[in-house]
């Protein structure tokens, strides 16, 4: 079976299914939920689009109370189907990108748009792998289940009420992170950090009035934006020189003994934070060099202890095993007022972490630098064993389609995978390629999304055969 062909001879309707899926500004948003679009409407729109062209295809679709929707195809009880996991929701936009993010474009070979790798392109590519052994006709031992979720980016919670109303595969794959095959994915814990509002004076030189960087967890903040008063003008020379010397680019608006400086760095997914430059670190460790006082003064200490800080020695919490290698630690979401201050810490965990061990040194940690830990949300680690017969029917449809070595790898990030007692993630970046998941100009390159499908194609025909 020539799989390639196969997708060639449906590339442009493939890519016309695309656009329009891309097209839809599926981000989270709180103002518009509904009982019938619990995520809100665009994110609602963008899961009733896949539903639309899964039925199209002669494919049987259900609804799961606007949390979920699945496609299926096959014969079969539940307990032996394949389950192909995806997600139509994306993350903000944020960023000066080259072409409007939700106006998918092609240049030179790359389909830039938001969602284009994270995770709209892969959940057509293995939707078309579904469509084309439909079309086939060929003949399956089992049912294929491809779930479509809508919340993957912000806490999962469309996956948990899956599993509540249906019964989840215990078998398969999510082509929502890099090939080959990612078999162990580290845990989480999200963690919110206080620090209240004591009521003392700020008799500094300068007063910090507000600190603001970051919209999600999971994202190295890209902008932070800080309002000062008092003695302004020696700290916006400093500043000047400050962004001078590092290339950064920055904004400053100045009126009278009140300074808004902004200061802009580079987003990245939480998962790997040393990629991107986190503008919130980035900016509080210029300014503790001030005559800050109280609480200011030990918020901006603490996010400066945590500036390329990547694995968590500030924190006392560093560790690594040989399976996901370092704990790895974002701060993403960062503010500061009149009533305090906060900081979310998106941490993520080797599977051999001992959890308990580091919330305790986490917390005590925190306590002694004068904030206290508000919340924590822990996800456990998720590992499947090399010698599972899954991964055998995985590597034999990568290495078929591409004549590369099916390597098997983990992940910092948490990927649907993990709902599946045997579950992997499978694609849909292919090695030595750029991941731009959660950056400003996203896209995955056409070739890339065309042999992805032939192998989503090879590889469901391998699970259900």
């Amino acid at each position: 079976m020539n799989w390639y062909q196969e997708v060639l001879a449906r590339k442009e309707e493939l890519l016309n299914d695309l656009v329009g899926l891309l097209k839809i500004e599926s981000i989270k948003d709180e103002s518009t939920i509904t009982p019938q679009y619990p995520m809100g409407e665009k994110v609602g729109e963008a899961l009733d689009y896949m539903l639309s062209i899964s039925e199209s295809s002669g494919l049987k679709t259900k609804n799961v109370d606007g949390y979920a929707g699945y496609a299926e195809m096959g014969q079969g009880n539940n307990e032996d189907a394949v389950g192909i996991l995806c997600h139509v929701d994306v993350v903000p936009a944020t960023g000066e990108w080259s072409s409007p993010p939700f106006e998918p474009t092609i240049r030179d070979g790359k389909l830039y748009a938001r969602g284009a790798i994270d995770d709209k392109g892969p959940t057509i590519a293995a939707y078309y792998g579904m469509k084309i052994v439909k079309e086939l006709g060929l003949p399956l031992q089992k049912r294929v289940r491809m779930i479509f979720g809508t919340d993957e980016e912000s806490g999962m919670s469309c996956m948990k009420h899956y599993q509540q109303v249906e019964q989840m595969p215990a078998v398969g794959f999510a082509p929502d992170a890099d090939f080959p095959i990612i078999n162990a994915e580290k845990g989480q814990l999200n963690v919110m950090l206080m620090i209240g509002n004591s009521n003392e004076v700020d008799d500094g030189e300068v007063q910090l009035r507000s600190f603001k960087a970051g919209e999600r967890g999971n994202m190295v903040p890209e902008k932070a934006v800080a309002i000062i008063t008092g003695n302004v003008d020696h700290l916006i020379h400093e500043f000047e020189g400050f962004c001078n010397e590092k290339g950064l680019k920055r904004k400053i608006n100045h009126h009278e003994n009140e300074v808004e400086i902004i200061l802009f760095g580079v987003s990245a997914h939480g998962m790997e934070p040393h990629i991107g430059l986190n503008a919130g670190t980035t900016l509080a460790s210029f300014l503790r060099a001030f005559d800050f006082t109280g609480e200011a003064a030990q918020y901006l200490d603490f996010l400066d202890d945590l500036h390329e800080d990547y694995e968590g020695n500030s924190l006392d919490i560093a560790y690594r095993d040989d399976v996901t290698g370092p704990l790895t630690v974002n701060p993403g979401i960062l503010h500061f007022g009149q009533s305090g201050g906060s900081v979310h810490l998106n941490i993520r965990c080797p599977v051999t972490t001992d959890f308990e061990e580091t919330k305790e040194k986490l917390t005590l940690n925190i306590n002694q630098k004068g904030l206290h830990v508000e919340e924590i949300k822990e996800s456990q680690p998720h590992h499947v064993g090399a010698e599972h017969p899954m991964i055998e029917a995985l590597q034999e449809a990568y290495q078929g389609e591409t004549g590369l070595e099916p390597t098997l790898l983990s992940t910092g990030g948490a990927t649907y995978a993990r709902f599946m007692e045997n579950g992997v993630a499978f694609g849909a970046c292919f090695p030595g390629k750029e991941m731009t998941a959660h950056q400003k100009d996203e896209y995955i390159e056409v070739e890339d999304l065309l042999k992805a499908t032939a192998i989503y194609a090879r590889a469901i025909y391998n699970l259900a055969k």
